[in-house]
C-alpha cells in the first residue's frame, strides 16, 4: 500500500496519501497537466525542472516504463509526481519495468491516492504555487514551514541544471512510428534532396537513410527534448546542440544556416546570459523559437513576459495558426507568456490560444526570426504542429521569408 506520504501547499491545503515511488521529501512548484498519456515523457521534460507534476488523469503507469520513450539523459527531472492511482501491474509489449520502480531508481519523491481533482480545482483557483510532498516527516505544520522558507523557483537559474556540458551531433530521427506528417516531410525532403526516387508507402524509414542535408542548424540546448532533435534531422537539418551557455559569436564561427532556441524550465528573466547570446544573433541568422526560447526571444527584442496563474500543461490545447486559420491541438508545457503587446509593433502575432487568448507564437517584421509557445514536437501530444519544422526549413531555403 506504500507508507504515509503527505502534500503540502504554500497556502496551507494538506492532502493525505501514500508514498509512491522514492521515499523521502522534495519542493517544488505544483502544477498540473491533462494529458492522458506520456507520463514518461512528461517526467523526463526537462521544462519540469523545478515542478512537481499533477496528473489529472485517474490511472497513471498502466503501460508502464521502458528505454525509448524518454525525453532526455540522466533520467527524470520533474521534482515530483502527484497521481489518483499508480499501476503496479502495468500491461504492455514495450514495458521493462513500472513507473514506481522507475522513479524510486532516480530517486524522485510521489504520492498517489489523494484526490486529484480537488488539487487541480485548487490550483486553478487559487494558482500554481510551492508545495512539499513528504514520506519522512507527516507533520503538516513543519512542512508548512519549510516550503513557505523556500524563495520559488523564480530565483533560481534552472537551466543550468540540465543543459548539456559539451557540445554534441544529433543523427537520429523518429522512430517508425512516428505521424502521417513527419512521414510526408522525410518523403519529400529526400525525393527532392537525395536525387533517389523513393516509393511512398506508409511505412516510414529507418533514420539510418536518412540523407545528410546541405542546411544546418545549430540548437541552443536550454532543457532540450530529444523529440525536438528527431524532428530537426527528419526535416532534413544536419544537427549541432551547444550548452546554454555557448556564445553567440562561437554560433556564428559555426556558421549555421538557422538556430533553434530551445525549450527549457524556469523563469525566462533568470536565463540573462541567454537572452543576450539571442540579441546578438537576431538578424545575423534565421532563428526558431520554441517554448523558453520563445520567451527569451520576446525579452531579447525588449519585451515583457508575464506569468500565467495555473500554466499550459497538457497535450489537448487548441492553438489557432493566423496564417492558415488552422485549429491545432497542441502539447504545452509553460507557466511564462510573451507580452506580444510590448515588443511596439517589431513582430505580428501568429498563433493564439483559443483556450484563453494568450499569445502562441510570433514572427519578426523585419529579420528571418519566429518562435512558439507550444511543442511542435509533441512527445507526448499531437503531432499537428510538426510542419512547423518544415516552415523553418522553407524559411530558410526562401531567404528568410516567413509563411
Amino acid at each position: 500500500m506504500g507508507m504515509k506520504a503527505l502534500l503540502v501547499l504554500a497556502d496551507g491545503m494538506v492532502f493525505e496519501g501514500r508514498g509512491f515511488g522514492a521515499e523521502g521529501e522534495t519542493i517544488g512548484e505544483v502544477v498540473f497537466n491533462t494529458s492522458m498519456t506520456g507520463y514518461q515523457e512528461i517526467l523526463t521534460d526537462p521544462s519540469y525542472k523545478g515542478q512537481i507534476v499533477t496528473m489529472t488523469y485517474t490511472q497513471i503507469g498502466n503501460y508502464g516504463i521502458n528505454e525509448e520513450d524518454i525525453e532526455s539523459a540522466g533520467g527524470i527531472k520533474a521534482e515530483g509526481f502527484v497521481v489518483k492511482e499508480g499501476c503496479d501491474f502495468p500491461s504492455n509489449w514495450r514495458s521493462s519495468g513500472t513507473l514506481a520502480e522507475y522513479m524510486k531508481k532516480s530517486g524522485v519523491v510521489g504520492i498517489q491516492g489523494i484526490d486529484t481533482r480537488a488539487l487541480t480545482r485548487h490550483l486553478r483557483n487559487h494558482g500554481a504555487q510551492m508545495g512539499i510532498i513528504s514520506t519522512a516527516d507527516t507533520d503538516p505544520s513543519r512542512l508548512l514551514d519549510k516550503v513557505r522558507a523556500h524563495p520559488g523557483i523564480s530565483a533560481f537559474d534552472l537551466v543550468k541544471d540540465v543543459t548539456t556540458k559539451e557540445k554534441y551531433r544529433w543523427t537520429e530521427g523518429c522512430w517508425k512510428w512516428c505521424t502521417e506528417e513527419v512521414k510526408s516531410l522525410k518523403r519529400e525532403v529526400r525525393d527532392k534532396e537525395s536525387g533517389v526516387r523513393i516509393e511512398k508507402s506508409t511505412e516510414s524509414y529507418p533514420s539510418s537513410l536518412t540523407p545528410r542535408s546541405s542546411l544546418s542548424v545549430v540548437v541552443y540546448d536550454f532543457g532540450i527534448k530529444f523529440n525536438i532533435l528527431r524532428n530537426l534531422v527528419e526535416a532534413g537539418f544536419d544537427v549541432t546542440v551547444v550548452p546554454a551557455q555557448t556564445p553567440a559569436e562561437k554560433v556564428l564561427e559555426m556558421d549555421p544556416d538557422g538556430i533553434i532556441l530551445s525549450n527549457g524550465p524556469g523563469d525566462p528573466q533568470t536565463v540573462t546570459y541567454a537572452i543576450e547570446a539571442a540579441k546578438r544573433l537576431i538578424g545575423e541568422k534565421p532563428i526558431f523559437g520554441i517554448c523558453l526560447g520563445h520567451q527569451i526571444l520576446g525579452l531579447a527584442m525588449g519585451g515583457r513576459t508575464y506569468k500565467l496563474k495555473f500554466g499550459h500543461h497538457g497535450g489537448n490545447h487548441p492553438v489557432k495558426d493566423l496564417a492558415t486559420d488552422r485549429v491545432e491541438i497542441t502539447s504545452q508545457n509553460h507557466n511564462y507568456c510573451v507580452d506580444i503587446r510590448s515588443l511596439g509593433g517589431k513582430v505580428r502575432l501568429t498563433h493564439t490560444n483559443l483556450y484563453d487568448g494568450t499569445e502562441e507564437g510570433m514572427s519578426h517584421l523585419e529579420y528571418p526570426v519566429f518562435s512558439v509557445q507550444h511543442h511542435p514536437e509533441a512527445g507526448p501530444g499531437p503531432n499537428d504542429s510538426a510542419h512547423l519544422f518544415r516552415r523553418f526549413r522553407d524559411m530558410i531555403k526562401n531567404g528568410g521569408t516567413w509563411q
